[in-house]
């Protein structure tokens, strides 16, 4: 643990686009998005070696620098059940959510990882829990919609997805404690290793980017797509769809 003095200076900073500062900045927007209603949800930075979480059980728009959890990622061992944090905030609980983020950070080597209980995204594990016929009830899959194309091909792996791609994101089972849900999280991540997302069913999902910017941009580009699959499930219309190109791909 580090010193009283040196632990709060690693959430005192003037500049917006400091973890500390970005973090409840992003939880207030997620807040009005309906994202992280009843202190559900949360966020996490990784910068170099230390990362920023959101405590649990705080009003996710209310939240302040002071709030912030901050740990060394290199203190830690998995499967991170017993962890040490540089700075604990006084009266609050650390996120159940932290183990999964580490899970982005280690295993994605994410800069940023977001959950959010969106009710769309969680209409979506519902439509797919109704359809038991084969493992299509275990990942969301869409293809031919022009918002796939904010999303890279996955890790290693140049440039963004085509608007003909198919995005497919895996589904886990829920469990009672949320920290549970860590060894199926990476499970999905083994098996589906270009995913930027793992949806939890009838709970919400996980998404993560390289940084902020490009977790955020993910999270809303999935947040849309869930939206308009539900909508579309509404109208008979499938997910899957075989359009015809009319223009050649470019470099």
């Amino acid at each position: 643990m580090a010193s009283a003095d040196s632990a709060e200076q690693l959430v005192c900073s003037t500049d917006p686009e400091h973890p500390a500062n970005l973090i409840p900045s992003l939880c207030a927007k997620f807040w009005t998005l309906g994202w992280v209603t009843g202190t559900g949800g949360g966020c996490s930075i990784k910068d170099d070696d230390l990362v920023y979480i959101a405590p649990s059980g705080v009003q996710k728009e209310l939240i302040k620098n002071t709030d912030i959890y901050v740990l060394s990622l290199a203190a830690q061992e998995p499967p991170y059940k017993h962890r040490t944090y540089l700075r604990s905030p006084p009266r609050h609980k650390p996120s159940q959510c932290t183990p999964l983020f580490l899970a982005a950070f280690t295993r994605r080597r994410a800069g940023c990882c977001i959950h959010t209980h969106s009710q769309w995204a969680v209409l979506v594990t519902l439509l797919l829990e109704q359809d038991r016929r084969g493992a299509g009830s275990n990942v969301f899959e869409i293809n031919n919609m022009e918002q796939i194309k904010g999303f890279g091909r996955g890790l290693g792996r140049q440039g963004n997805l085509g608007y003909h791609d198919t995005l497919r994101i895996p589904v886990i089972e829920n469990t009672p404690h949320e920290e549970d849900l860590t060894e199926f999280l990476e499970a999905a991540m083994d098996e589906y290793p270009d995913t930027y997302a793992v949806l939890v069913r009838r709970h919400g999902v996980y998404v993560w980017g390289d940084d902020v910017h490009k977790a955020k941009t993910q999270c809303e580009s999935l947040d849309y797509l869930f939206q308009l699959a539900v909508e579309m499930k509404k109208l008979g219309i499938p997910w899957i769809s075989n359009v015809p190109r009319v223009a050649p791909e470019r470099p």
